[in-house]
């Protein structure tokens, strides 16, 4: 088998992106070659319709009826390497995509792994326990700052009434003190000066009742 088809080739198997490249590089070159026969056949035609009727021009027509089977030819095969790379690069994309959904669905499962690992490390009743304690000890807290806000034998309600009362007998204990004079002797009260009781007969002296205050 050898001997026919040659011994096996030992070099790097193509890829679909090379065998679409060498369809791409096929196809332009038919392209090439289809515009030269376009040409020809343009010139075929311009000087045809410049001749009579007449072997000549019978000639002519039959080279370009030649031309035109060649250019019915090429454009066929072109056709059909367009449609032939038109596949295989929607085979690339399929296999593009394919290779991003199992790189997609591994990172999942490595993500997934990992997470049962972390999460299983978690105690949720351990939380919910420290979350319990915490509240507690906010609660603790709370009520000692409220004890140690507490008044000490403090009334809470002082009306105005009091507030009056309070001030009056300011009042006549300052206006006691001002009875006593600077020597130490206390001053005649304003009842005993100016006014006299009406029980009694006669005024008393003002000597005796200095020396009676004494």
């Amino acid at each position: 088998m050898n001997r026919l088809f040659g011994s096996k080739s030992a070099g790097p198997k193509p890829t679909l992106n090379s065998a679409i490249s060498n369809t791409d590089t096929h196809i332009e070159s038919l392209d090439v070659k289809l515009a030269k026969l376009n040409a020809e056949l343009s010139t075929y035609q311009s000087r045809m319709s410049k001749m009579r009727d007449g072997p000549g021009k019978t000639a002519l027509r039959s080279k370009a009826l030649k031309i035109l089977q060649r250019r019915k030819l090429l454009e066929s095969q072109r056709d059909n390497l367009q449609q032939q790379s038109w596949n295989m690069e929607q085979a690339s994309m399929m296999t593009d995509n394919l290779k991003n959904v199992m790189t997609t669905v591994d990172v999942m499962k490595d993500t997934n792994k990992t997470l049962r690992k972390q999460y299983g490390k978690v105690d949720i009743d351990k939380i919910e326990r420290m979350q319990d304690e915490m509240q507690d000890l906010m609660e603790v807290g709370n009520e000692i700052q409220e004890s140690l806000g507490r008044s000490y034998d403090v009334p809470e309600d002082v009306d105005e009434a009091e507030l009056d009362a309070e001030l009056e007998a300011l009042g006549e204990e300052a206006e006691f003190e001002s009875f006593v004079g600077a020597g130490g002797e206390r001053e005649m009260p304003g009842f005993m000066v100016d006014e006299v009781p009406q029980f009694v007969d006669e005024p008393p002296e003002t000597g005796k009742v200095k020396e009676a205050a004494g």
